[in-house]
């Protein structure tokens, strides 16, 4: 195996000081689950690593690598949900995949959390990347590969769902 080149290896370590803290952050927002969160930036990261030529070439490298959180929150996701059907058809309800967030937030963002964790994956990736984390539809789109139009549809109806849910 042979090393990268310093200057390739110390690109990718300022990216990672940069950017393993919002990952993580997103990863926690995209599944609910504080614990995993670290892992799925960590894992994110390793493939971000090992894709590093093809992101760092990208014209936003963050929301490449978000879209690669996103893919694995979903993943995980989905495990869990599949987990939780088959311990359920033996009988075992198992532990919730959401677990209750720690911590001294206000009512108002917990409901927000609550009503995000409700929506659907996708929905709930475009809303959070488009308004948590300040990305453009084009840069949203990149991240997740989809198409403009279905991040401007899913941000619309993720909007629209919340301010149903939440009553606003």
């Amino acid at each position: 195996m042979t090393l990268p080149e310093p200057s390739t290896a110390q690109a990718f370590q300022e990216f990672f000081a940069a950017h393993h803290t919002h990952l993580a952050r997103l990863a926690r927002r995209l599944t609910g689950e504080p614990d995993a969160a670290d892992d799925l930036a960590a894992e994110a990261l390793l493939q971000v690593w090992q894709h590093w030529d093809r992101v760092e070439a990208a014209d936003n490298p963050l929301a490449y690598a978000s879209g690669m959180v996103a893919v694995l929150a979903r993943n995980r996701l989905r495990r869990l949900l599949r987990e939780r059907r088959c311990l359920t058809s033996v009988g075992f309800a198992g532990p919730d995949a959401f677990e209750e967030f720690d911590g001294g937030d206000v009512d108002a963002v917990l409901d927000v959390r609550d009503a995000l964790r409700r929506m659907p994956h996708g929905r709930r990736t475009c809303v959070l990347l488009r308004y948590g984390y300040g990305l453009s539809e084009a840069e949203t789109a990149d991240a997740l590969g989809i198409s403009v139009g279905t991040v401007k549809s899913q941000t619309a109806r993720g909007a629209a769902q919340l301010v149903h849910m939440l009553s606003i």
